[in-house]
């Protein structure tokens, strides 16, 4: 019975929120699973119930976070572009919007420092650049692009909406702030295509 209410009243979403903004604000190694609990109002020992150890709350959040993201990345291809904008425009400006609308959940994915927790970011790093790579290969397949710039294109671009994002992540500036400075960003990028 304990049990139950502990998992109706302190759901795992509330702890990865909770562990998302905590390892960000304070850092990986500050943070214990004892401090994500007085955080919330609980012991320890109720995280424990959804985490076995910190090492897999990070992880679920990452895994969480690049989740999100892949789908945000694959509704924005399976729908119309806007009028005047193409479809690998769309593609970067929904990225730069997800950074720049999720910061702390950007930073986790892409720019955490911590060795050790590189290593759970990788992978799914490796598997989110797979994914916006064979979009935008296939938006170039379709618009005739020349086999070369099929692999060395997809890289710019997802470098360069990082570069954009990292450059503006800094000062708490949401995507709207941005909007038009972002889309200017991704035409001239695209226009030498």
């Amino acid at each position: 019975m304990a049990r139950r209410a502990v998992e109706q009243e302190l759901s795992r979403e509330r702890i990865l929120e909770a562990a998302r903004h905590l390892f960000i604000t304070k850092g990986y190694r500050a943070i214990s699973m004892r401090s994500i609990g007085q955080h919330l109002g609980y012991s320890h020992g109720s995280l424990y119930y959804h985490f076995k150890e910190k090492a897999e709350l990070f992880y679920a959040i990452v895994v969480e976070d690049f989740n999100r993201l892949a789908e945000l990345l694959d509704e924005t291809m399976n729908r119309p572009p806007e009028e005047g904008v193409s479809k690998v425009e769309q593609l970067m400006l929904e990225f730069i919007r997800f950074g720049l609308d999720h910061p702390y959940q950007y930073e986790i994915m892409f720019m955490i420092r911590d060795e050790e927790l590189l290593a759970y970011c990788r992978a799914e790093q490796g598997k989110c650049f797979d994914l916006f790579s064979g979009m935008v290969r296939r938006y170039l397949k379709e618009e005739g692009y020349v086999p070369e710039d099929w692999q060395s294109v997809p890289l710019t671009m997802f470098l360069s909406a990082h570069g954009f994002i990292s450059y503006y992540i800094q000062d708490k500036i949401q995507f709207d702030d941005v909007k038009s400075a972002a889309m200017s960003h991704v035409r001239v990028l695209c226009r030498s295509l």
